[in-house]
């Protein structure tokens, strides 16, 4: 029973992650309908600047308990990374999908000490790492807040009518441009968030952010790109399943994920959640 609820709590903690990266994946193309390349490299992003604050600030001799402010900064830098880019992608809109993908495709440290700060627990007679639980509390905090910007403010009323008709959202005075800055940025935010709360518990290393991706792929391919609640049920079946594979088939726990994908193409091509 021990073994069970570790395992689930492993699966919610990747879960919280590749939501994070998947939803703003998701919320990129909703909204601009364009594949984000380089979202792999904002979570990469994300996590080295992080970490190479935490480190600063450890160096300098800040309390770690302190360092937990970093983790939003680190991903605040992100989002302001894709304010600065999203206006040079803004040719490529119009463009086949091919332009969009080499180019964004194109655009491409340790804090240990942060997860030190917090207790591990006991669950029977195994120890978890209390940080963990901080992990999935942001991912679950995130998919509340993201869904209330979206369906609940001005602001999502705005972003979904330009998602639907770009055209007629400007010919509304809605600010169009605005709206794609703001969306690229929030889903930068995101990638960035999501590399910056893995930090504690990962080496940030060389590499990390093609793994982020091809898994935020997989993700949204089951999910249906451009769906919110696709993303969050996305992450959740990619991460029982390879939680479930690492423990019992290690051997092929990636070739199950894309057995799954490839099966939900064929059954339903724009994924559980997503609409033609």
């Amino acid at each position: 029973m021990t073994i069970l609820i570790i395992q689930i709590l492993n699966s919610l903690f990747y879960a919280s992650v590749l939501f994070l990266i998947a939803a703003g994946l998701s919320l990129i193309f909703g909204v601009m309908r364009i594949v984000n390349m380089a979202h792999g490299t904002f979570y990469a992003v994300g996590a080295f600047v992080t970490a190479w604050l935490v480190g600063r600030a450890i160096a300098l001799g800040v309390p770690a308990g302190w360092t937990f402010l970093l983790i939003p900064v680190g991903a605040g830098a992100v989002g302001l990374l894709g304010v600065v880019i999203e206006p040079l992608l803004r040719p490529f809109y119009r463009r086949a999908e091919e332009y969009q993908l080499l180019v964004t495709f194109g655009l491409p440290l340790s804090a240990d000490p942060v997860m030190d700060v917090l207790p591990s627990i006991r669950i029977g007679g195994l120890i978890y790492p209390g940080y963990n639980l901080v992990v999935i509390a942001v991912g679950a905090a995130a998919a509340v807040g993201l869904w209330a910007v979206i369906y609940r403010t001005k602001f999502g009323v705005m972003l979904r009518a330009t998602s639907q008709d770009r055209r007629m959202a400007s010919a509304l005075g809605l600010n169009v441009g605005l709206i794609y800055v703001s969306a690229f940025a929030i889903g930068c935010f995101m990638a960035g968030l999501g590399g910056a709360i893995i930090v504690p518990s990962q080496a940030a290393v060389l590499g990390m952010g093609i793994e982020a991706l091809i898994l935020a792929f997989v993700v949204v391919v089951i999910g249906g790109l451009g769906s919110l609640q696709g993303a969050l049920v996305g992450a959740l079946i990619v991460s029982f399943v390879r939680t479930a594979g690492i423990q019992f088939f290690p051997e092929i726990e990636l070739a199950v994920l894309y057995l799954i994908a490839a099966v939900v193409l064929l059954v339903k091509p724009t994924g559980l959640f997503g609409t033609a």
